[in-house]
């Protein structure tokens, strides 16, 4: 079946409905970073109605990584997505009467549906799960092979959690050959329906600023951490500003320092301690370690008072000890090619090359395991982890169709 005739038949065999109450139940189910399993489950229940072969592992105790392989003689296209969310502290306080004040009974409003994981990135995975439902109701069998992975701990912010714990053991698996190793890959963060071949790298930093109290009345016999802290921060920011005026990438822009958070003092005395939060992004080629460097370096520590202790931790380890790196693939390999094709097939002005403005695990697939990779999939960055989270329902519905296309041209472009 040729491309052009079967994006026709994709429009007429969907069923916006089932595809729609196939996001609803995901979203129902709430999946905050460290309680992915009952998502991951329902999902490893799907994958298995459409006759996969589905697994799953553990990882971090009793959490649970899902996958599972459609029937082939090899497997070369893998199609991921982290199953965790972010919190929804806040949520009902901030709707009250609204029927969105349920983070999870996922409202449908204004051609939306809202809920938290809404775009970030239940859309994502629901619309490609149901691309390749559409294709068995066609009863399209893809040649060539395709597996999904569903895992967990991607997301920042919850106290022991954040560290890619899942996509480290998603890797180890497909090392180890209990997963079949793939030769492209789709991560289902939203890029509005777009595709990102490259991302932002970052690291955070935390800084803590000790000097010596002492009663306001006798300030020359303490040693004050917020003037050092002044100081650091005039440095820091001093360093910003090389980097903005330093090079641009094409699709991901400047590097940059912002600084995020700081607390001290607290007593009518001299402050004898100040922390402060940074957060640090790279270009694509930038290395991770001589970021850091440079950042240590810029912060004048040798020209601070007698007296004054300064601690540098880096708490978000992801790839990288440090953070997590920059990554860039070639926009144009064959994948990427017809992937774009497939995409401007439903929706003309859509499939764009960019790049993505925040941080994921591209680089545990495009680095650790060789496999270029690129973020595709319905929804707004820019309202993810947000009170406004939501999903554009015809985009939703879209990419759907979007991915089975990619699905069955895909295997096609590797039979001949």
């Amino acid at each position: 079946m040729i491309a052009g005739t079967l994006s026709d038949s994709l429009r007429r065999a969907q069923d916006a409905e089932a595809d729609l109450d196939l996001l609803r139940s995901a979203l129902a189910i709430p999946s905050m970073t460290g309680n992915e399993t009952p998502f991951a489950r329902f999902l490893q229940r799907q994958l298995v109605d459409l006759g996969l072969k589905a697994g799953c592992g553990a990882f971090s105790g009793e959490r649970e990584n899902v996958w599972a392989v459609a029937p082939g003689d090899q497997t070369q296209l893998m199609i991921l997505g982290h199953t965790d969310t972010v919190h929804v502290r806040g949520w009902e306080d901030h709707w009250q009467d609204d029927p969105r004040r349920d983070p999870f009974a996922a409202v449908e409003k204004d051609g939306y549906v809202w809920a938290r994981g809404a775009c970030d990135l239940k859309g994502g995975i629901c619309a490609a799960i149901a691309g390749y439902r559409l294709l068995r109701k066609l009863n399209i069998n893809p040649v060539g092979g395709l597996t999904f992975a569903f895992i967990g701990d991607e997301e920042s912010g919850e106290p022991g959690c954040g560290i890619s714990a899942g996509a480290k053991n998603l890797v180890q698996r497909i090392e180890s050959g209990d997963i079949p190793r793939p030769g492209f890959a789709i991560y289902v963060e939203p890029t509005k329906l777009d595709i990102f071949t490259a991302q932002i790298g970052f690291f955070i930093a935390e800084i803590t600023v000790t000097g010596k109290t002492a009663y306001f009345g006798t300030p020359a016999l303490g040693i004050d951490a917020l003037k050092a802290t002044h100081r650091l921060l005039a440095n820091i920011w001093n360093h910003a500003d090389e980097l903005h005026a330093g090079p641009r990438h094409d699709l991901v822009g400047i590097s940059s320092i912002l600084v995020t958070h700081i607390e001290g003092g607290g007593f009518i005395a001299v402050p004898a301690q100040c922390r402060f939060s940074l957060i640090r992004t790279l270009r694509p080629g930038e290395a991770l370690d001589e970021a850091v460097t440079a950042l240590e370096r810029s912060l004048g520590l040798d020209a601070l008072a007698d007296g004054i202790d300064v601690v540098v931790e880096y708490p978000a380890g992801r790839d990288h000890p440090k953070g997590g790196s920059a990554v860039e693939n070639q926009p144009d390999i064959a994948a990427v090619r017809l992937l774009q094709d497939c995409v401007q097939q439903i929706c003309p002005q859509s499939g764009q090359i960019r790049g993505a403005p925040y941080w994921s695990e591209m680089p545990f697939f495009t680095d650790q395991i060789g496999c270029p990779t690129v973020y595709f999939a319905p929804g707004d960055i820019a309202v993810a982890h947000s009170y406004e989270e939501r999903i554009n329902v015809e985009e939703y519905l879209a990419s759907a169709r979007a991915f089975a296309l990619f699905i069955a041209s895909f295997g096609e472009s590797l039979a001949n």
